[in-house]
């Protein structure tokens, strides 16, 4: 009888170490220039779990979502082109955020108020985290990207572990539905201009 339930146990204390670790890496850490060069490109946005009730109001609107970054490595800037879709249609933005290496940050200035959100880098390189007010339990927040429309259920897993360790729970959690998508006509208009600015330069 011994076997079997240490073999049980033994089976799963690389789950709970996996689980440790994602709790200690909830943290951001300094931006590089080769954090700025791999987070450029294009990702979309998948689930946000907010407790703030503006931004969660905001995040509950947001039907789909995806972004170009475009990182400029001595200014310390990050170019945002966003298409998200809301009330089935597409709101384009344009703007930039100024990179805070030393903590990790990301900050946006919009009608006289500074947005701050810290960048969190996952084992998956194929994903990432935002977490906003991580210390306040009230307006504490946290957003999910990837590099394709759709997550893999692993890497749904790690947004929920996520969640967890920040104490919120998986019912908090809003998703995006690309299926709603109205902006890929729209991001194909202005990839069609840029082609054709940089023939004509």
């Amino acid at each position: 009888m011994m076997l079997p339930w240490a073999l049980a146990i033994l089976s799963l204390l690389p789950l709970m170490e996996a689980q440790k670790l994602s709790c200690a890496n909830l943290t951001a850490t300094p931006i590089t220039n080769a954090t700025l060069e791999w987070i450029s490109g294009k990702w979309f946005y998948i689930a946000s779990a907010v407790r703030n009730p503006k931004y969660k109001q905001e995040a509950q609107a947001i039907q789909a979502d995806f972004f170009y970054f475009t990182a400029n490595l001595t200014e310390d800037t990050v170019l945002l082109r966003e298409y998200p879709t809301v009330g089935d249609k597409c709101i384009y933005n344009s703007s930039y955020l100024k990179v805070q290496r030393e903590n990790g940050s990301f900050s946006h200035h919009e009608v006289g108020r500074e947005y701050v959100v810290y960048l969190v880098l996952l084992q998956d390189p194929r994903t990432f985290i935002f977490t906003a007010y991580p210390e306040d339990k009230q307006n504490q927040g946290l957003s999910f990207y990837t590099d394709k429309p759709e997550a893999t259920q692993e890497q749904l897993e790690v947004f929920h572990e996520a969640m967890a360790c920040m104490g919120m729970q998986k019912s908090e959690a809003m998703y995006t539905d690309w299926k709603k998508d109205q902006c890929g006509p729209l991001e194909k208009q202005h990839e069609e201009e840029r082609k054709k600015r940089t023939e004509e330069s």
